[in-house]
């Protein structure tokens, strides 16, 4: 017999363990063993049970939708279908989803419960599976405080008193498998709060979703696709990116290109991938990295706003289009980072907010939950859950997707309790102090997994304050991130580059500052797309000068940021020399490659890419301060700068003259006797430049310079940069 206050539960659409009450149960009655069977429908006047031998049983109402009937000689588990009849004269027939032992095991709990789930996405969400020769759906979904959990979806007119989850012991998690259910199918789960009211919400570990607007999870199949990239991945286990040429090309996929024929629409990620594969290849970038690509309820965002942590957006296809464009691009031999945004989450009813009617993913107290700038709300690290979905997460793109490495967003948000808040609206550590101990064990602990769990992926923080150690080893102390972007270095360059000319050789700590704590992280420098939107005008509108001086100052910042130590990153459309400012809902202006001066900008990066992978001296030593050198930083009367790049025997002299007056017979210092050829000049007229200068090889003399035992003479372009490398 079922207890009143069970049979009540399930009637209201209260109860938590369905399965006790529905399903095949072993019962004796009057002395013969059999099962009883029970059945639920809230709309169903009649219900039958249909055998795999044709036999079948009708069930007898109980009241309410519920039906049960005994079955004599009959114990679980059993196969059978359920036929539900209504007074209009339809009928639904389907297999019982409570006849179903649990698909999560209890190791899987014990795990998820201590935050240590390396695997989580094959347990939870939405998977297609066999169940006991079934083929279906589970569903598991983490909601502690809820009083009852539902699948709804399109394949039962969304209503969540169909599909009741039963909640598995004291883990919070809540488990269902429904059989028959295809791929495609979309899905949510109904929500039942402690104070009775009912949220919808989307799947946290959704693998796909409606394209946006639509806001529904979707059930879809992950073992589909057959990867050609072995090569690839094979080599990436060995790889060391602080000593190898790495040059990322940042994109965003819906504005890289569109389709004006057709509704001005984005490409897809099949359609993108080769052409996009061919402009970088071109160019000689060696990575892409993508603005998050996961989903997102908001265009404007760009994807940094996630509502889907563990679905490629749908505006572009499906998930395993997705995986070709990767397996595209590393078949180009181009890897692929991905921007990651553990630090905040928007507001959207639908998404993770208030999950279970509780603060369930983010801080309860607007103190520690809210991003007051960003309008979003910030993920609870110290909740074990919490930082295991994060994790997973992370884990899920470079496992499932052949991800090369993350790009962590906003990471000095996450360091700082008092981040953008003043007095009184921020709680002080445990310490009294004002670091995010919690978030600072989530960010050790992302990067010892992707060490351990993914050899040769990497990291990458953006993170713009003198925070320590981001980039030295957590066993030394550090937070354990491959590369740091280096925020003052963008800030102080291009803060230089405004200048106008007359006033640069006062300003030159602007580009110099910066080596000053060069070696004290791993940096990567961008120009990011940060810089060139909301009202801060283009890259080459940045630039100070008439059109041409404009153009050459472009090259000159190039060259600067090519033969640099760190690793080097360009927002799309800077190599076009866009003179709109960069927006999210239109393409890049492709039709300006045709004028000449952005062909030459074209032909001058192909060549300086070109020139950056075979010179390894620009890149080898970037982390060893004997792999740079000074040659001269301080000729204000000149606004020049020369610098050495070394690696062994191998090395590299670059000389920038900063001011459009060219200067002849410069004396420059250089380490050894050798003739000098010069390898570029961005004045070359190819490029869109004046063409100034000899190309002639250069004979340095016996006469000592710059603390240098000899010297050559040479003639500086204006507003150029010229790279001389030892003839060979």
């Amino acid at each position: 017999m079922i207890r009143p206050a069970d049979r009540a539960r399930l009637l209201h659409g209260e109860h938590s363990n369905p399965h006790a009450i529905l399903g095949l149960h072993p019962t004796t009655v009057d002395g013969t063993r059999g099962s009883i069977l029970r059945a639920y429908h809230p709309d169903a006047a009649a219900c039958d049970c249909l055998f795999p031998d044709d036999r079948w049983r009708s069930l007898e109402p109980q009241g309410g939708g519920l039906f049960s009937v005994f079955l004599p000689s009959i114990s679980p588990p059993r196969d059978y279908r359920l036929r539900f009849r209504f007074p209009d004269g339809n009928s639904w027939e389907r297999r019982d989803p409570y006849r179903f032992l649990p698909t999560v095991g209890e190791v899987d709990l014990y795990l998820f419960g201590e935050g240590n789930h390396r695997d989580l996405w094959k347990i939870f969400g939405a998977h297609l599976r066999r169940v006991d020769g079934v083929d279906g759906v589970s569903f598991a979904v983490w909601a502690p405080n809820a009083r009852r959990v539902s699948i709804v979806g399109d394949f039962c007119r969304w209503d969540g008193r169909l599909f009741p989850m039963r909640q598995l012991g004291a883990s919070g998690v809540f488990e269902l498998f429904v059989p028959d259910l295809q791929h495609g199918a979309l899905y949510k789960y109904e929500i039942l709060t402690q104070e009775g009211m009912l949220r919808l919400k989307a799947d946290p570990v959704s693998l796909s979703m409606e394209r946006p607007p639509g806001t529904a999870s979707r059930v879809v199949r992950t073992d589909t696709y057959v990867w050609h990239d072995d090569e690839w991945m094979r080599s990436r286990r060995s790889r060391d990116l602080r000593h190898e040429p790495m040059s990322v090309y940042e994109v965003h996929l819906g504005s890289w290109a569109r389709v004006p024929e057709e509704g001005n629409r984005s490409l897809t990620y099949r359609e993108i991938a080769p052409k996009l594969a061919a402009h970088v290849r071109r160019l000689g970038f060696t990575h892409v990295e993508l603005l998050p690509i996961m989903e997102h309820p908001f265009e404007g965002s760009w994807g940094y706003q996630v509502s889907g942590y563990y679905a490629p957006t749908a505006r572009f296809g499906a998930p395993d289009d997705f995986r070709h464009f990767v397996d595209t691009l590393h078949r180009e031999g181009i890897g692929v980072i991905l921007d990651w945004v553990p630090a905040h989450f928007p507001k959207d009813d639908f998404a993770l907010r208030r999950f279970d009617g509780t603060a369930l993913y983010e801080h309860a107290d607007p103190r520690k939950g809210e991003h007051q700038d960003w309008g979003t709300l910030i993920f609870n690290y110290g909740r074990n859950e919490v930082r295991n979905f994060l994790l997973g997460g992370a884990l899920y793109w470079l496992e499932e997707f052949h991800i090369d490495g993350l790009r962590v967003d906003a990471v000095a948000s996450m360091l700082y309790l008092d981040y953008s808040r003043r007095a009184g609206e921020w709680i002080p550590n445990r310490y009294g102090g004002r670091e995010n101990l919690e978030a600072l064990n989530f960010l050790t602990a992302l990067n010892t997994m992707v060490a351990e769990e993914q050899p040769g992926c990497f990291t990458v923080a953006e993170e713009s304050t003198a925070w320590p150690g981001v980039t030295k080893a957590i066993a030394d102390g550090g937070l354990g991130f491959t590369f740091k972007w280096n925020m003052g270095w963008m800030h102080d360059t291009l803060r230089f580059f405004a200048r106008d000319s007359v006033h640069r050789g006062y300003h030159l700590d602007d580009l110099t500052f910066a080596m000053l704590y060069e070696y004290s992280e791993q940096f990567m420098m961008p120009l990011s797309h940060d810089e060139v939107v909301h009202g801060k005008g283009s890259l080459l509108n940045k630039m100070s000068g008439d059109v041409w001086q404009k153009f050459a100052n472009l090259r000159l910042l190039y060259a600067y940021l090519y033969t640099r130590p760190g690793k080097q990153l360009l927002f799309m459309g800077s190599e076009l020399a866009q003179e709109r400012e960069w927006s999210h809902d239109r393409s890049l202006d492709w039709h300006l490659a045709g004028d000449p001066l952005r062909a030459g900008l074209l032909c001058y990066l192909e060549e300086l890419g070109a020139l950056y992978r075979r010179s390894r001296c620009l890149w080898h030593a970037d982390s060893d301060p004997a792999g740079f050198r000074w040659i001269d930083c301080e000729d204000r009367a000149n606004s020049a700068l020369s610098y050495l790049r070394r690696d062994g025997e191998d090395y590299a002299i670059v000389v920038c003259n900063l001011t459009p007056v060219p200067r002849d017979d410069y004396r420059l210092g250089v380490p050894h006797a050798d003739e000098l050829t010069i390898s570029m000049s961005s004045d070359d007229a190819r490029f869109g430049g004046s063409g100034y200068g000899s190309s002639r090889p250069l004979k340095p003399k016996d006469v000592a310079w710059q603390g240098f035992t000899h010297s050559v003479e040479i003639a500086l372009p204006p507003l150029g940069a010229v790279i001389l490398m030892p003839k060979r």
